[in-house]
């Protein structure tokens, strides 16, 4: 059965001094009022972590409570930053299912009125806890994606510096002409580069905002000028060290390929999109991973103005997760909230696209292993299908191998990707240098260099001395001393 939708509602986004379940009543408003509902026959909700947010839990009872429908069923749906499009999927396939005719898609989280250190510490328990453990975070692990990138496709420091810039005021300049977003000006160079260093590449402007807002949308089995045409959701491992890529998500691909086959769509027909983009970098990452550029490509899409406002494909139109901000249990679904305003003409003067009939959102849990792809469209587009039609979307997916951890040994390692991290969650020192090792019979092991603050001067691919310290792995660049040492230890043991 098709779905469609018939209403959406966004808070502002930003820090509010309103309660979490204030906010979402005033979104849920918005939505049933847009639908000519006052019932729905279910509410699927999404908050991230309201437990350690703001305290509450059975959240799905209290705001079905708020909101006045008291008996109507309600469900809370948890997939990390990307929680939003989680709610919305589980929602689709209820009405899908034709059990349902209208249903409630509710998100938002709480973040503001909480400490920069202690906001990370909770964003932070998403990773796995073996990573976690070395105070590995959001924009540490995302810095060493951002590595790994620049080495995999030759990109000199400066370049790289100079792309990240481009997609932070390429979104700060669209978010300016949103009057939903967290931040409505306009950002420089100068600006990019004078911001503080927050995980080494990535500074305050690469990485989205700590923020409150929620979004919701109605979604119903009766036609209406928006359909639901695709969705697609796939997962990867916790662990970002046991991925077969450090420079692509597998579980974007996988969930793309699956809403592209639904929606019996390719990359080229998407006209517009939202692409997760907490960190400046995952745009680029996304715009590859959907299709839309070869891999290591998509930042020339940008340098050549195809992603802007005014191109061919703009990606982001809202200002992103970057500029509009990113309540994380919201932001999957204020991408659809952002589709469904382009589509229906309603995103303002300014912003309106010109082309505007389908629209796909991407929404990244965790660092990038909870996946979700979804693609709306105007009913009345004109779509003509050929008989055996076949996508023409065949991304490379390699699938990860969880593995277990290997005893800490000590040894000679390659340094396959590294940070050093200056905002470091509570309980840990900064800054804190972190990477990613290579250990002599092949495992990927997290290390840290507590001692080492000079991240210009480690190089990737370079051997390194792996040492234990209090049960977690350190790293050291290797030097004739230390070779010695490890030279007069195995005469040592051999002896």
């Amino acid at each position: 059965m098709d779905v469609y939708i018939s209403g959406v509602g966004m808070t502002k986004f930003g820090r509010s001094k309103e309660s979490l379940e204030k906010m979402m009543t005033e979104a849920a408003s918005s939505a049933l009022e847009e639908a000519h509902l006052e019932k729905v026959e279910a509410i699927y909700l999404g908050v991230m972590n309201a437990e350690e947010f703001v305290g509450d839990s059975n959240f799905a009872t209290l705001l079905a409570d708020t909101l006045g429908l008291t008996g109507t069923p309600s469900t809370r749906v948890e997939t990390a930053s990307s929680t939003g499009a989680g709610a919305f999927e589980t929602a689709f396939y209820a009405v899908a299912s034709g059990h349902m005719k209208h249903v409630l898609v509710l998100a938002g989280e709480k973040m503001t009125h909480l400490s920069t250190a202690k906001t990370t510490r909770i964003l932070s328990e998403v990773i796995d806890r073996s990573e976690r453990r070395y105070g590995a975070t959001m924009p540490a692990l995302a810095a060493m994606i951002a590595q790994k990138y620049a080495r995999e496709f030759n990109l000199s420091p400066m370049k790289l510096e100079d792309i990240l810039a481009r997609v932070a005021i390429k979104n700060h300049s669209n978010g300016s002409l949103n009057p939903y977003a967290q931040f409505r000006k306009i950002i420089t160079k100068e600006d990019y580069l004078k911001s503080q260093m927050v995980a080494f590449p990535l500074r305050l402007y690469d990485c989205a905002p700590i923020t409150d807002g929620a979004s919701s949308i109605i979604l119903t089995s009766q036609p209406t000028p928006i359909r639901v045409s695709g969705i697609g959701h796939a997962t990867d491992t916790a662990a970002v060290r046991h991925r077969t890529s450090f420079t692509s998500f597998n579980s974007t691909k996988e969930a793309a390929q699956k809403a592209y086959t639904m929606a019996q769509l390719n990359p080229s027909d998407i006209q517009f999109a939202e692409v997760h983009d907490a960190f400046t970098l995952f745009e680029i990452i996304g715009t590859e991973d959907l299709g839309f550029f070869p891999p290591g490509e998509g930042w020339k899409a940008l340098e050549e103005g195809i992603t802007h406002l005014q191109g061919r494909l703009p990606i982001n139109p809202s200002g992103g997760l970057k500029a509009r901000g990113h309540p994380v249990g919201a932001s999957g679904l204020a991408q659809l909230v952002e589709i469904v305003y382009q589509l229906k003409g309603k995103a303002g003067k300014e912003r309106q696209l010109k082309r505007a009939e389908v629209g796909l959102a991407s929404s990244i849990g965790g660092l990038g292993n909870n996946n979700l792809v979804t693609i709306l469209e105007r009913s009345d587009r004109t779509q003509i299908i050929k008989e055996g039609w076949r996508p023409d979307y065949h991304p490379d997916i390699r699938v990860s191998q969880k593995k277990p951890a290997p005893p800490p040994s000590e040894g000679v390692g390659i340094l396959k990707t590294f940070t050093t991290l200056y905002a470091t969650p509570e309980g840990f020192r900064s800054p804190l240098t972190l990477g990613l090792v290579e250990t002599e019979t092949g495992e990927m092991v997290m290390a840290c260099n507590p001692d080492y603050h000079f991240p210009q001067k480690l190089k990737m691919e370079k051997k390194v001395c792996l040492k234990t310290r209090e049960g977690i792995y350190v790293f050291e660049k290797l030097t004739p001393w230390n070779r010695m040492k490890r030279w007069f230890k195995g005469s040592s043991k051999s002896g």
